[in-house]
This record gives structure tokens, sequence and C-alpha cells, in this order.
């Protein structure tokens, strides 16, 4: 399949939407939880299974996937993930028990997992280096444009419909994706198929559910809690043990690692790869907060809080779309640099939020750091997906997506302790020990509280606790885009390489390594047309 420069953005297009399907499916379900335990009578553990199966599930298969795609095609990966993502939304739709449910939420994982490696993969052996931070930027607003329209669409859905529709919805789209996919996008792999690594799967998937289950355990019970501790340094163990193996393996004669450890040595990919986390963690803590300040403090709903969501969105539109030309002219340090700078100043903004704020300033803030967010996912990804070579593009890119996917969780709980340790220092309530009780579990049941009390001035506190608590970490997310801003400026490579990297890339006619019809790798590829 001979692919064009138009070619590749249609392909860019059915990408987009498999992001689009994984997105929706993870914030449709954060406003569908409360429906779901009446439905399913599901307990409070089951409610935080739903969650943390989908979440461990994905970080168990995301190395394996990025090395079946590099081995067997990552089209023929992407279309089985499709084609089992559609079969879990399905799956999840008409489930009857909480465990048929958490048994569709570990199918969807998998599904997942196949999704977003191969999207990022897709974009290295798509697009040249000087298109890449234009497609990294589209890929990046899928990512984002999710969280507002899942619960948007969700909280309609809900308000109207069975509840099995938020889960239904993403089947079409799924199937949408299935087909762009086999028109549009062509089927790529390693021109040496690389061997399984058995031990290193193991490994690194353990290594990672441990730490992922670790961070969420530390976010549900404090950072002192023994399980939590314990599962963090198991997996922090395991992993440096895969990285151990890997070493050894790639010494051996005839040795076939899992990763190419020659990758770290690049500082691009290094690097881009670190700043693409630490962004993961200043914006874990907006959208862990937001939708409840939302909700608990101005008082909408699901939808509304979606729909007050969207300032983010266009922020990253006015922050993507001059990224490229913005990295072209100053270099990917800077731009990365300015990003997290933009970033730090809307989140610093946002920690002035009080009860008595107006939906303007708000709003502002917010877009503020979308156009932060925007300029430096799009250098951070675009610095890191330069550096992948086509034969190793799906393990490459699924090391990206493994460490974001485990900075998710760890900045939930960080930021979350954050929050509530300023939550229940500002609340007080001496003299109203069972209003302080309730109101210490979470700001909605001091809410509900305060309404069966008729206490308007427990209701104030509550609110204005709240709003405390999200301005706490918010700064915390403040500190983590400095973080960002210091490391970029000290790691990420100069101008000059950057631009000797790009005047190579013109010299030479961008490849990809396409299979024929009969799906085996033919030495060289075929050439893409630029």
């Amino acid at each position: 399949m001979i692919v064009t420069t138009r070619g590749r953005w249609w392909a860019l297009g059915a990408v987009v939407l498999a992001v689009l399907a994984v997105g929706l499916d993870l914030t449709v379900l954060s406003v569908a939880l409360p429906t779901l335990a009446v439905a399913l009578k599901a307990s409070e553990p089951d409610l935080q299974w739903f969650s943390s199966g989908y979440a461990l599930v994905l970080a168990a298969a995301m190395l394996p996937a990025g090395l079946l795609g590099d081995r067997y095609g990552r089209k023929k990966v992407m279309l089985s993930s499709l084609a089992a993502f559609a079969a879990g939304s399905l799956a999840c739709a008409f489930s009857r028990t909480a465990l048929e449910l958490i048994a569709a939420r570990v199918l969807l994982g998998l599904a997942g997992a196949g999704l977003i490696v191969m999207a990022v993969s897709a974009l290295a052996v798509l697009f040249p280096p000087e298109e890449r931070p234009k497609a990294v930027g589209i890929w990046a607003a899928a990512n984002i444009v999710s969280f507002p329209i899942g619960p948007i669409l969700g909280g309609w859905l809900l308000s109207h419909y069975w509840w099995g529709w938020v889960f239904l919805i993403n089947a079409p789209i799924a199937l949408i994706g299935f087909v762009a996919v086999v028109l549009l996008v062509p089927e790529s792999s390693s021109a040496e198929r690389p061997g399984i690594d058995a031990v290193g799967v193991l490994l690194s998937s353990a290594g990672l559910v441990a730490l992922t289950y670790g961070f969420i355990q530390a976010g549900e019970h404090g950072w002192g809690s023994p399980g939590a501790l314990g599962l963090m340094m198991i997996g922090l163990a395991l992993i440096m043990g895969f990285f151990s193996w890997e070493r050894a393996l790639g010494h051996r004669p005839g040795g076939q690692p899992l990763i190419d450890l020659s990758l770290f040595r690049s500082p691009a990919f290094s690097w881009g790869v670190v700043l693409f986390a630490v962004l993961t963690l200043a914006l874990v803590g907006l959208l862990f907060a937001l939708p409840q300040y939302f909700q608990a403090v101005v008082g909408t709903n699901a939808q509304g809080s979606g729909i007050r969501l969207l300032p983010i969105v266009g922020g990253m539109m006015l922050g993507l779309a001059p990224a490229p030309r913005v990295a072209h002219w100053a270099g990917t340090k800077l731009t990365v640099a300015a990003g997290f700078g933009v970033v730090a100043v809307g989140l610093g903004l946002g920690a002035t939020t009080s009860v008595s704020s107006g939906a303007a300033f708000v709003a502002t803030w917010m877009v503020i750091v979308g156009a932060g967010t925007g300029l430096t996912m799009a250098g951070a990804a675009s610095a890191a997906v330069s550096e992948l070579s086509e034969d190793r593009a799906g393990v490459g890119s699924a090391v990206l997506q493994a460490l974001k996917n485990t900075g998710a969780p760890l900045g939930s709980a960080i930021l979350g302790s954050a929050l509530s340790s300023a939550y229940i220092a500002r609340l007080g309530l001496a003299h109203l020990p069972l209003a302080a009780q309730a109101a210490r579990q979470s700001v909605f049941a001091g809410i509900s509280t305060a309404h069966h009390l008729r206490s308007a001035s427990l209701l104030a506190t509550v609110k204005a606790a709240f709003a405390h608590g999200m301005d706490a970490a918010l700064m915390v997310s403040v500190g983590f885009a400095l973080l960002g801003l210091a490391v970029s400026l000290a790691f990420l490579p100069s101008q000059a390489r950057l631009a000797a990297v790009g005047a190579g890339a013109e010299k030479a006619p961008h490849r990809a390594k396409i299979l024929p019809a009969d799906g085996r790798a033919r030495p060289g590829g075929a050439g893409a047309e630029r």
C-alpha cells in the first residue's frame, strides 16, 4: 500500500477514532458509577474495581501489545483491539452483576492497551519528523477532547435513557474506527521479527501492575498504608529486575530483549517520555478536582460539569495550532519549557479560586492551562516519537504510554492526598462532631449533611473548605509544572541538535515498512510517498 501525504492524514483520522473510543469509555464511567451502584447492587469495592480492574490490565498489557504489533503487524493488533473493544462495550452494557461488569472491563483494558500503543506507533511509522509535531498535536487533542465529551454525553444519556447506553455508544465508534483502519491505515511491522521475551514480558507486566495498584491503594488508604507501600516496593523491585534482565539479554549472543535499551541513550526519547509523564502529573490535579468543584461547590450535575471543562479543550487548540511553528522557530527545548511555564501560570491562577469565583475567571485560567498543555504535549511527545525506529515503534510507544499511565494513578494519589488534607484541616467543626465526621468522608457527604440539617453555615463551611483543598492540590500541580520547566531546560536536546535531526530527515525520504498483501515483511519495505 502506497501512503501519500493526504493518505497519512486520513489514516491519522482513523487512529483518532480509536483514541476517542478509549477516552470516552474512561470518562463515561466516571459519571455512571452512582447509577451502576444501584442497577447492579454494586458495593464500594465493586465500584473501585470497575475502574481499577481496567487500569491494572491496561498496565499489564502495554508492553506485550507493543511487542505483538512489532512482531505480527501493527494494523492487525489495532483491528483486533477495536473488535475486542466493541465486544467489551457490549458486554459492559448487558452485564447483570458487578462481577460480569468487572470481567467486561478487563476485556476493555486489554483492548485499550492495544489501541493506545498502536496509535502512538502509527505516528512514528506514518509521519516524517517534520510532520510529527502536528500529528502528535491532533492525537493529543483527541485524548483531551474525550474528557469533557464523556461527562456531557454520559450525563445526557443517564438522564434520558437506560444506563447501558453509556457503554453502547462506544461500540459504533469502535466499529467506525475498525472500517477506517481497514481502508486507510497500511500494515507495518518490524523488518526483522522480534523474539518473544517471556521473562521480560512477565517482569514488566507484574511490575507495572504492582506499582499501579500500589498508587491506587495509596490514593484510597493514604501513603502510610502497609499494603500500598508493600505493593509499590514490589513493583519497583520487579521493574528494576526487568531492566537488569533486559541488559543481560542484550549482551547475550542472539538475545532479543523486549526493549531496545539503546533508546534510553537518546536524550530526546528519555526526557521526552519523562516530561510527558510530568505533564500528566500536573494535569491530574486539575482533572481530579475540577469536576468535584463544579458539582459540589457550583452545584452543577455531571453533564454541566463536562460542559464547564470545555475551556480546557479550547485552550488546547490555541496551544496545539502554533506548536509546530513555534518548535521550528525556537526548538523543542524552549517550546516544551514555555508550555510548562504557561501551565504553571494557569494553575497558579486556578489556585486562587474560591467559592465566590465567577465562571469567567475559572474559564480564563482553564484556557491558559489548556494552551500550555497543547504546547508541551506536542513538543514532548514528538521529541520522544522522533527517536523511535520503525522496526521497534510498537514497543517504544508502549514505553511512552506505560510511564504516562503509571503517572496518572500516582498523580491522583499525591494530589488527592493534598486536597483531602487541606479540606479536612479547613473544616474545623469541633462544635458539630457528627456533622464533622460526615463531612470528612467527602465534600458530597458534607453537603448532604448540611442540607439534611438545613444549616446554611455548615454548607458554606464545607464548600469553602473544598475550594481551599482544591487550591492546595493545584499548587502541588504548579510544582510539577515548574519541575517540568526546569527538566526541559536542563536535559532536552538543544535547538542545534534538533535542527540537525530535522535536516537529516529532509535529505532522506520518509519510509514506512509497509507489508504487502501476504502479510510478510520484505527487506527494506516499501517507500511511502511524501
